[in-house]
């Protein structure tokens, strides 16, 4: 009986080890998300630049497609977008640009200055359709299918090996017939 009185913590010791260290083997960048599998959010959303117009991801049906949340004031976002702008000189998939807690005018000098990858850029300026997307933060990078089922998210800044080695040849097998 003794000895259980010692084995016991031990072997809680030993199992709480075991977990902390399996989670240093983990991508901090990755982040799960439950939309992985299911439906883009049927969010409609003011049209960066024409408030008037919006739209909905169901526009983009039929098509393999990028989302790029992004804002001014993200520093991050700045360093990837060059990447973006090359992406999307190569025709590869159209990226829509979702412009998050950002004033609509600051988000369209941004696009001015940098350059603007995305084919259509809108806006969520009070955050709720990050809210629907599982946004953590920005930037975050979504795959959506020609079905509009949501295949891949990235969290954080792009960058060549991440579009390269990942988000390419998710792109050309998800347009494969």
């Amino acid at each position: 009986m003794k000895a259980l009185r010692y084995l016991l913590p031990l072997a809680v010791f030993a199992a709480i080890g075991f977990f902390l260290l399996k989670g240093l083997d983990r991508d901090p960048r990755h982040v799960p998300s439950p939309l992985i599998g299911k439906p883009a959010p049927a969010v409609a959303v003011p049209v960066l630049g024409d408030a008037t117009q919006r739209w909905s991801p169901e526009q983009m049906r039929g098509q393999v497609w990028l989302l790029n949340v992004w804002g001014s004031w993200c520093a991050a976002c700045q360093v990837e977008h060059p990447l973006l702008n090359q992406l999307a000189a190569r025709q590869i998939a159209p990226v829509v640009g979702l412009a998050w807690k950002d004033a609509p005018e600051a988000s369209q000098a941004w696009l001015a200055k940098l350059g603007n990858p995305y084919t259509l850029s809108v806006s969520d300026s009070d955050g709720r359709a990050a809210i629907d997307w599982g946004v953590y933060g920005a930037p975050e990078t979504f795959v959506i299918d020609k079905a509009g089922i949501v295949r891949d998210k990235h969290v954080g800044a792009l960058t060549a090996e991440v579009i390269e080695q990942r988000l390419v040849p998710l792109i050309a097998r998800l347009k494969t017939p």
